[in-house]
């Protein structure tokens, strides 16, 4: 899996950034370093200038990448969302039974994340943290009918589609794959955070994953 995805250009949509950060070195390290800070201080304290002061460099030279730290946002959450995709395409493809296809979707939407180091500048088990704290924060605001228009989550949509598309192949007759898949996608996430933060309101815990939750979901209400 790392030796494909060391070729392998995560695309992002281009309304999110200024500069492409992915085309040099200090852009780059901006995305490293934001990163790691807002998994260390959260993203409501997150600032261009703090960042600058981390990486020193001028709070500036940040606002020539991206306009704002909404678009940061959005832009790492994408990033993400294309590299959870590579990673469902690539482990489903050749996978001929819907049901073991579907399950191992699932896994992929659903489990906990470690780094992978064919992204060296771009820890993902840190950015999985991110999103699991904060990406609520880019769908649940004003701007949301704008970007989408935008194509900004084009990438998040296009995943949970190709988890429709798995539900369907197991069972034609399900009449809500696409509540599913999106229940999945998201309710994932919450069930991390609750599992990290708010222990008594989940099943899930050290032996328990979302990932066993989901599959087993799944099976039973698309039989």
């Amino acid at each position: 899996m790392n030796s494909i995805l060391t070729n392998i250009i995560i695309t992002v949509n281009d309304t999110l950034y200024v500069k492409n950060p992915e085309t040099s070195p200090l852009g780059k390290k901006i995305i490293e370093h934001s990163i790691l800070m807002i998994d260390q201080i959260g993203f409501e304290s997150f600032t261009f200038k703090k960042l600058g002061e981390s990486i020193g460099s001028n709070e500036s030279s940040i606002y020539r990448y991206f306009e704002s730290k909404h678009k940061l946002m959005l832009y790492l959450s994408s990033w993400y969302w294309g590299w959870i995709e590579y990673r469902l395409v690539f482990a489903t493809n050749n996978l001929p039974d819907p049901l073991e296809k579907l399950k191992k979707a699932l896994t992929i939407v659903t489990e906990k994340i470690e780094d992978d180091s064919s992204t060296a500048h771009i820890n993902e088990a840190i950015l999985n943290k991110i999103i699991i704290s904060e990406f609520t924060k880019t769908i649940l605001t004003k701007e949301v009918d704008e970007e989408n228009k935008e194509g900004v989550f084009l990438v998040y949509k296009r995943v949970i589609n190709r988890i429709v598309e798995m539900i369907v192949a197991v069972n034609p007759d399900y009449k809500f794959a696409k509540s599913l898949a999106s229940s999945i996608v998201e309710g994932a996430l919450h069930q991390h955070f609750l599992k990290n933060h708010l222990k008594t309101i989940t099943n899930c815990n050290e032996t328990i994953s979302p990932t066993d939750f989901y599959i087993d979901l799944v099976q039973r209400i698309t039989k």
